[in-house]
């Protein structure tokens, strides 16, 4: 005769198991619940301290955090100024550097005009020169 698989098998049934696990759980339950309400009341001095402890922890949890906020708040503004002044420092550098090219310019314009003033100074010398030498010779 074949071996039958092992769910076919005959023993106990599979519900008096389910039964007798759910009866223990239920038990342990029970047990839990009667050593809680068994348990000594707490003492209301120690609860009071406690409680004010606890306050005082938030308190200062929350006086941290202000400290916090405002410290990043002054670092924002801090930064913020630091980028308005680098960008008015940029803007007079600029301003100077504009100045310095227009004042190069000017220069090399008023170089540039005296140049040509001396250039045509000497083109009527010469002009005269010529014109004075060929007059002689007539």
């Amino acid at each position: 005769m074949a071996r039958r698989p092992f769910f076919f098998r005959r023993g106990p049934s599979l519900t008096a198991k389910l039964e007798e696990r759910l009866s223990d759980a239920q038990k342990a339950k029970q047990a839990m619940l009667e050593k809680y309400k068994s348990r000594a009341a707490p003492d209301p001095a120690k609860v009071a301290e406690d409680i004010a402890r606890a306050k005082a922890r938030d308190e200062r949890r929350e006086l941290a955090e202000l400290m916090r906020k405002e410290r990043l708040a002054a670092e924002i503004v801090a930064k913020e100024e630091a980028k308005r002044r680098e960008a008015e420092e940029a803007i007079q550098r600029q301003l100077a550097e504009e100045a310095a090219a227009d004042l190069a310019r000017t220069e090399r314009r008023a170089a540039e005009k005296a140049l040509k003033a001396a250039q045509k100074e000497a083109r009527d010398q010469r002009y005269a020169a010529r014109k004075e030498r060929t007059g002689r010779r007539r």
